[in-house]
């Protein structure tokens, strides 16, 4: 009877989850105006940044000393495009940032911002890793939400939840035609961003595009955040 409590009682319990720094999505914008070249180039610049050595040792000088990562597109869909990984060190990160840039694009169709940002909170809840701190690093060129939840219930939603958004502005990406939202930094940090140190870094285009993502990714790791907004100037010097 005693062994019978016991391998019920083993049943019930949670799955064991590994500890790390920080469980982080990195939700990245594949909408109908992303072309399949563009997404190819978010990503490499993802992919860059993971492995750059102010990455690695921002990682390093953790309490933990790793972090678990995630890669997700969103259109109208959500796609994870590289499963959570432990980030370590380069040979972790090497190995993540080559599954992220070979699979085709999976995420198509509109705007779902707010569907978008509940998948992202749903795959910190249910992966095989805890961190003290969690965090969806939202990345996009719009603000329109054209289907699914609403963008103030889901933020509400993911924050509640003990979640933090950040978010990457993208105003620009190969444009030969005047900015859509030159405002779009400050739509995101009033209508996009929330929790614990939230913050937003706007990139201007598409050259300072790895600059952004590499200095987001070091303050998200760190734990700090900006003084206020920062925007990227387009010889990638931040403008604090």
């Amino acid at each position: 009877m005693r062994l019978l409590i016991l391998i019920f009682a083993l049943l019930c319990s949670p799955a064991w989850a590994e500890e790390v720094e920080l469980e982080l999505v990195l939700l990245a914008d594949a909408s109908g105006s992303i072309t399949d070249y563009e997404i190819q180039f978010q990503r490499q610049g993802y992919a860059d940044a993971i492995t750059d050595p102010a990455v690695l040792s921002a990682i390093a000088g953790t309490n933990y000393g790793s972090i678990a990562v995630t890669y997700v597109e969103w259109a109208a869909n959500t796609a994870v495009v590289v499963d959570w990984q432990k980030i370590d060190g380069l040979e972790s990160a090497t190995a993540f940032a080559s599954a992220l840039t070979a699979p085709p694009r999976q995420a198509f169709g509109r705007n779902a911002i707010g569907a978008a940002l509940l998948d992202g909170k749903r795959l910190i809840e249910t992966n095989e890793f805890t961190g003290w701190r969690k965090v969806i690093d939202f990345s996009g060129d719009s603000p329109n939400n054209y289907s699914g939840p609403s963008i103030e219930e889901a933020r509400q939603e993911v924050i509640s939840a003990g979640i933090t958004i950040n978010a990457l502005p993208i105003l620009c990406r190969f444009c030969d035609t005047p900015v859509r939202y030159a405002d779009l930094g400050k739509i995101y940090e009033e209508r996009i961003i929330g929790g614990m140190g939230a913050f937003v870094i706007t990139a201007v285009s598409e050259e300072d595009l790895a600059v952004a993502i590499r200095r987001k990714l070091i303050l998200e790791i760190a734990g700090t955040m900006p003084e206020r907004r920062a925007e990227i100037e387009a010889d990638g010097h931040p403008i604090e």
